[in-house]
This record gives C-alpha cells, structure tokens and sequence, in this order.
C-alpha cells in the first residue's frame, strides 16, 4: 500500500506543486520574421514544426503598434515605466531587443516549456518558453540585465528547480542593477519626472480596469482558470494585467476556493469575479 501511495504521489506531484512539466528541446533554431519582438517570436523545432514562443519573466517594448490600439497602450505603459520622455525613444530601445534577441538567436538553441499558452495576438497560437543561448545564456535574464526587458510578466519554476518566487526576485535584482548602471532604456531614464509619469499609468489603468468592470461580461461563457491565456482572463471585470499574470503563476486550482491563494484576490474580488469561472474536470 506505501508503495502504491509513493507511485500516486509521484505522478501526481507536478500539479501539487502547480507546474505542468518543462520539455527540453534543445538544436531549434529561430525562424525570421518581420513581426516578432525581443520576447515573442517564432522557432523552428526540430521535428520541423514551427511555434510561436513568449519569454517567461521578461517584457520587451513594443515595436509593432501601427493599427493596434492594444499594443499601442502597452507601448504607453512601457515607456512610463522605464520614465522615458519620447515615445519613439522608447520603440528605439524595442528595436534594439530585437536586434539582440535575433543576434544571440543566430545559432541553434534550447527552449523549455510546457506549452501552456501565452495568449497575445490572435494570428499566432503562443505558448511560454524559456530560452537557453547555445552559449548558456538564459534569455529573459540577459534581456533584462542589458536594460532591454523589464522584469514582468509570467513567471513559473524553472528546469533547474528554482522556484518561481526565487527567480522573480532574481529577475527583479537585474533589473535594478540595469538601472544603477543606466543600460538600455535606463539610459533614456527621466528620474525626476519617473514618480509623476508611472503615477499617471497607474491611474490610467484603474480607470480602464474601472470601465471593464462596469460592462456585462457573458456569464454563460465560462472561463477556466486552469487553462485560459492572459488576455482571456483579462476579459474578467475587474482583472488586470498583473493578476491575470498572477492567476496563471500559481496555478492548478482544484475549487475556484482556491484562488484566494493568488497575490490580489480576496473573498471580495472572488466573489466578484467567480460567475464568469469554472473549473472544467479532466476527461477520465
């Protein structure tokens, strides 16, 4: 009987530890194209298909806004948070993460990942990935550490075994040494005007948040907590970006109970975000 509990407990473990398994896949090589980014772009694997992956942990500034009012706002965001006074300033430093990501892209490399899906623009089926650079450079971490990146985004426990926590302030910890060393965007870093200019984004986005929790979402159209992407959870009134990143760091959730174990919810927010969510049981 101890023998058949260990077996359960070992299958079982990846999702009481809320992670779904990485993949290595290592000699997949980067596939071209105009509308990638510095965190989000195409691979070719090596049984020949090709994914559309997003970096965990790091966000690049958006270059690709002409048309897209979404990106456009995220574009927005961005330079406010790096306290850059011109906007085209800012889509520089986006090119730049491009350039870099393409640069240290050029030779074969290794993605880990479990597939889970990254949401974003609805041509491409993203899932999150890390990157490992053929000379061991972990992507996100080197974005972020050259002042291209900001540390934000979804982050999970890695292939080695760091935890998702540990890593996050990892991430945060380059981050700042970035800025200390004015890399990247740091360089284009206004620190006076800094405080009124990310004061300004978050009002901005109380107020968007504010608007969507006004308009009646569909009720009928459950959303599953354990599978949707950000921006589908990001169609919930009152979530935001931050908690739908949150949502899906700490995920699997047996009951909807258990999103109160998520950073931002409380009984409050639960109970008004729970009609629009539904765990959906595994087929047997």
């Amino acid at each position: 009987m101890r023998e058949i509990c260990f077996i359960v407990l070992f299958l079982i473990s990846p999702l009481l530890r809320g992670q779904e398994p990485l993949s290595r896949i290592p000699n997949c090589t980067l596939v071209a194209t105009e509308w990638a980014d510095g965190d989000s772009f195409a691979v070719l694997l090596p049984d020949g298909k090709q994914q559309t992956v997003r970096l965990y942990g790091a966000d690049c500034i958006e270059i690709h806004v002409s048309g897209d009012e979404s990106n456009a706002s995220r574009l927005r965001e961005q330079r406010r948070y790096f306290g850059i006074d011109e906007i085209l300033a800012a889509k520089a430093i986006g090119e730049q993460a491009k350039v870099e990501t393409f640069k240290l892209l050029g030779k074969p490399f290794t993605v880990y990942s479990s597939f889970a899906a990254a949401g974003g623009d609805g041509r491409f089926s993203r899932v999150y990935a890390f990157i490992e650079t053929q000379d061991g450079k972990d992507l996100s971490e080197w974005l972020i550490s050259q002042g291209l990146a900001r540390a934000f985004g979804v982050v999970r426990q890695l292939h080695d075994g760091t935890r998702a926590a540990e890593w996050k302030e990892e991430l945060a910890d380059l981050e700042l040494t970035a800025a200390r060393a004015a890399k990247g965007a740091w360089a284009k870093t206004n620190w006076e005007n800094l405080p009124k200019i990310r004061k300004e984004a978050r009002d901005e986005n109380s107020e968007l948040e504010l608007a969507r929790g006004n308009q009646k979402a569909d009720e009928s159209q459950k959303i599953d907590p354990n599978t949707a992407a950000r921006d589908q959870l990001m169609t919930i009134p009152g979530v935001g970006e931050k908690t739908a990143a949150a949502i899906i760091e700490s995920r699997p959730y047996l009951t909807l109970a258990d999103l109160l174990k998520v950073e931002g919810i409380g009984p409050a927010s639960l109970k008004k975000i729970e009609p629009f969510l539904a765990i959906q049981k595994p087929n047997p």
